[in-house]
């Protein structure tokens, strides 16, 4: 009887707790689903989401989107959570009020084998490590002062892209090709020196990569289907790529530690007081390589580095710093085609200061009012970086919306940059618009953020403008330009290359007249 009695009280006792338990848990999920609110968005379908909604790009199909589900919207990119902004006050609630929660990047599989597993900047997770490496990429490579250090750098390769365009003066040229090759010669210079015998192949594996990197990879929208990956086609060309970034790299590498060593030995021979050389820069400065292969050394990292972490850093530098600006510049010439007032307008101020001198510097750029407003026009309306993509470190929340952790989140910069909310005529190219409305580059006007905004903002800005600025002035004063026989300004096609970067989709072919002052 007892044993009864102390059965029935046990088993009354369990279930009196389970029913309080599952209460308690019913009024959560209440609360939660309450608190819990997801952006709207389009109804999904089973398994891929809103997979079908998206095209190769994806920055124009959000902005059609975005007029039917508003400025926040929730999809579901196959398993992925992915969220969408497309107005400059959440813009700022992300990447400025709630910076740190939204200051992470999701990997991709393109990105984690040719970024060296996230060591990079680009990709890196928001960390310690990408804090130290920003750093002494800011300090030695990026800075207003080193910027203003490679100025003979860039006047030597692009009085070479002059001379190269006059050797075919009359006759139809790549222009895109000839500026992306002078472009790229002068980050690779400004990077590690003259020590690139390969370069060429580094360009096309790095335009390659960036063009994958976008994340729309299968393997990337269903992370836990190991299958996906383990079979991935676009995995066994990832690492035949990665392969060959290898070899050209380890030899920069190779070089530079042979150079530096033999440096030393020449140094210590000749005295402190003769030693004028101290890295493998064109200058006998320390170019970025050697910097790096020096604080590798020293002990002195917070967090040590390696081999694979500097072939990282330095796949950053040369594929960011050679696509964005080569593309902006192709970007501005194709539209100066298209709007020959602007053109002309463009072509009589930089004569006007020039004045016939064959070596500009940065004080005659300085001068270029008009040239600065025709290339913040063109990343107004061909942002280089269409989707400014982050990541949600923890849940939270935006707009009385909740963010789960680890979503991807996109802010798109090019739609904020055309919406007539913020701009008259958005679709015209008129760069008289910047001329009294104090829009700069800086990250704190949130309808016009052509690198980015907050921590994850691109540390090369100033680098990347010097990089558009005087090749395009140059070509601006050396040249008169029209297109071949048979193609209309209408009739170019100004629509973007898919991946992160938004580069034309057709090179611009056009016909060069020396200009005779």
């Amino acid at each position: 009887m007892d044993l009864t009695f102390l059965f029935s009280y046990s088993t009354s006792a369990l279930f009196i707790s389970l029913i309080v338990l599952l209460f308690t848990k019913w009024k959560k999920s209440k609360a939660d689903t309450k608190l819990r609110k997801l952006p709207p968005g389009p109804k999904q379908l089973p398994i891929i989401g809103h997979l079908h909604l998206v095209s190769l790009l994806p920055h124009r199909d959000f902005k059609e989107l975005a007029k039917k589900y508003g400025p926040i919207m929730h999809l579901k990119l196959g398993e992925t959570s992915a969220i969408v902004i497309s107005s400059p006050e959440i813009a700022k609630e992300v990447l400025r009020n709630q910076d740190p929660t939204f200051a992470a990047r999701s990997g991709t599989l393109s990105t984690e084998i040719l970024w060296y597993n996230h060591t990079d900047m680009a990709f890196s997770p928001y960390n310690d490590y990408w804090r130290q490496m920003r750093k002494i990429c800011v300090l030695e490579l990026l800075s207003s002062k080193q910027v203003r250090s490679f100025a003979s750098i860039r006047s030597d390769e692009v009085l070479k892209l002059v001379k190269s365009i006059k050797s075919s003066a009359g006759k139809p040229i790549n222009l895109t090709e000839k500026i992306f090759s002078s472009t790229s010669s002068i980050t690779a210079r400004a990077a590690f020196g003259k020590i690139c015998k390969d370069k060429d192949t580094l360009v096309k594996l790095f335009q390659e990569g960036v063009s994958l990197a976008a994340g729309f990879e299968l393997a990337d929208l269903f992370p836990s289907s190991k299958i996906l990956r383990l079979f991935s086609s676009t995995k066994v060309k990832l690492w035949a790529m990665r392969r060959k970034l290898d070899v050209i790299l380890d030899e920069i590498i190779d070089e530079h530690k042979e150079n530096l060593g033999r440096m030393s030995k020449d140094n210590e021979s000749f005295g402190q007081a003769e030693q004028t050389r101290r890295g493998n820069g064109e200058f006998g400065n320390e170019d970025l390589v050697d910097v790096f292969l020096r604080v590798k050394e020293s002990g002195e990292l917070s967090i040590p580095i390696n081999y694979d972490n500097i072939k990282a850093v330095i796949s950053d530098m040369f594929s960011a710093g050679t696509d964005t600006s080569s593309s902006t510049t192709d970007w501005a010439m194709a539209e100066l085609m298209r709007n020959p007032r602007v053109m002309e307008k463009a072509q009589s101020e930089v004569r006007e200061i020039f004045k016939g001198r064959e070596i500009i510097d940065d004080t005659d750029l300085q001068k270029l009012r008009y040239l600065k407003m025709v290339i913040k026009e063109t990343l107004r309306m061909h942002t280089a970086v269409p989707l400014l993509p982050r990541a949600s470190t923890k849940d939270s929340e935006v707009n009385g919306y909740f963010i789960p952790a680890n979503a991807k989140v996109f802010v798109n910069a090019w739609e904020m940059s055309r919406d007539p909310k913020y701009w008259t005529n958005p679709e015209s190219f008129e760069p008289e618009r910047f001329e009294n409305n104090g829009l700069d580059y800086a990250g704190n006007d949130f309808e016009y953020l052509p690198f980015g905004s907050g921590r994850r903002m691109c540390p090369g800005m100033t680098f990347g403008i010097a990089g558009v600025e005087l090749p395009l002035a140059q070509l601006l004063y050396n040249f008169d330009w029209k297109l071949p026989e048979g193609i209309s300004p209408d009739s170019l096609d100004m629509t973007e290359n898919s991946g992160i970067t938004a580069s034309r989709k057709e090179d611009l072919n056009v016909i060069a007249t020396p200009y005779d002052p």
